[in-house]
């Protein structure tokens, strides 16, 4: 399922793209429909903003703050969420 609120992105970013403390606003999931579901219900939503906190101490999986909560993602999951990052 696709999800998305601009289809002309400035960059094809994903979450993995993201460093420690940059935020980028979401632009498209790119998801099976359930998980793209679940992901909304968390305040993934195409639009909002979302920052990169911190990781695990092995890299994966990684907590990012959306929606003024924090949530864990792993990698596979974050390379399929792209965002347009702010210039």
């Amino acid at each position: 399922m696709q999800i998305s609120g601009n289809s002309r992105l400035a960059h094809r970013a994903t979450l993995l793209d993201l460093a420690p403390g940059e935020e980028a606003t979401l632009a498209e999931l790119s998801l099976p429909e359930e998980i793209a579901h679940r992901l909304m219900i968390l305040g993934f939503v195409p639009g909002s903003s979302v920052s990169y906190t911190r990781s695990a101490p092995g890299g994966d999986p990684r907590v990012y703050r959306v929606d003024g909560a924090d949530v864990a993602l792993r990698g596979e999951t974050a390379s399929h969420i792209h965002l347009e990052r702010r210039m």
